[in-house]
This record gives C-alpha cells, structure tokens and sequence, in this order.
C-alpha cells in the first residue's frame, strides 16, 4: 500500500486557520498546497497559520507556493505564517531571503500588526 505523498489538514477559528502539512512538498505536491492556501483565503481567513512540523521536505516549488500564496493574501490584507521548518526548509528559506515569512520562535520576535 502507497501512502500518500502528502496530507493537509485545516482547522478554522473565526477568521484564522491552521493548516497542518505533513509529507513532502515538491513538484508533485505544491499544487494541493496552493488550492489549501487559496482555498483559505476565499473563505474570508485573514491569518493562515502553516504548521511545517511533520513536512519531511521542501523545495523550490513549495518556496513559490508560499510566495505566492503570501503576496496574494497581502492583496486583501492578510497573511500566511510558517511554523517549525525543518533545519532543511528553514534554510532553504534563509538562503533565498525568504525568512520573513516564517513565524518569530526567538525572544524578540513580533508579530505582524494590522493595518
């Protein structure tokens, strides 16, 4: 038996969701990313909270889904937040000075205000 490749999962509170990934996000994978993000943001959610916890990798693909996903939900004054990357797509993020989207886990860190 084939276990799928990925699962999400998505839990609403009011105007905010969870999104729980787990698996692999690659090529094969990062379109059901996108529709879950999008899919979010047509359901009026203006915090989408993505838990990368249980993601096995990322790559390239799944960094432009993010991307994407993140400058779309700004359009309409929102945002998408990335939690516990792996050291792997936490550095994948680093190196392509993507790191903004990721959720502050270090004293100091702020989270986004509102307009």
């Amino acid at each position: 038996m084939t276990l799928p490749r990925l699962n999400i999962y998505r839990h609403d509170r009011g105007a905010r969701a969870l999104v729980t990934l787990a698996g692999v996000i690659d090529p094969a994978t990062a379109a059901q990313v996108r529709a879950a993000l999008e899919q979010c943001l047509r359901d009026g959610i203006t915090l989408i909270d993505v838990d990368l916890t249980t993601v096995e990798r990322c790559d390239d693909s799944g960094l432009r889904v993010f991307l994407d996903v993140s400058e779309h939900a700004a359009e309409s004054k929102a945002f998408l937040l990335l939690h516990h990357p792996s050291p792997q797509t936490e550095q994948l993020l680093m190196d392509t000075g993507c790191d903004g989207l990721l959720h502050p886990t270090r004293p100091g860190g702020a989270r986004p205000q509102r307009a």
